[in-house]
């Protein structure tokens, strides 16, 4: 399922970051790859994001596209990254994926984790 309204998206500098990291991982020219995300439990908020590179589609994966980039995720995460867009950042905060979830009511200090 490819949704159009409501989904994933990801930032200039997060494509070409996951597009570097997937040629180091070997995978990059490869199609049938690509970025899953997940919403698990755990962090000092209650649930954390994850991060994979993935090439098995699950029953209830909701796929999205954006900037060229395949991004997947399950059908219960989806619900808790509804309109998030996957960042990144190389600044003097800390260098790493975040993710400017509309749907979060609380972060963590670090950024890792949230709750709604």
């Amino acid at each position: 399922m490819v949704a159009t309204d409501n989904g994933l998206f990801i930032s200039d500098k997060a494509k070409v970051r996951v597009e570097s990291l997937m040629a180091e991982a070997g995978v990059g020219n490869d199609p049938s790859y690509f970025l899953r995300v997940s919403v698990v439990g755990g962090g000092c908020s209650g649930l954390s994001y994850k991060l994979d590179f993935d090439n098995e589609s699950k029953p209830g994966d909701q796929v999205f596209e954006d900037k060229g980039i395949k991004v997947v995720t399950d059908l219960k995460s989806f619900l808790y990254l509804v309109n998030t867009e996957l960042d990144f950042s190389e600044g003097l905060n800390g260098k790493g994926f975040y993710f400017n979830n509309p749907n979060a009511t609380r972060t963590c200090g670090c950024g890792e984790s949230f709750s709604v």
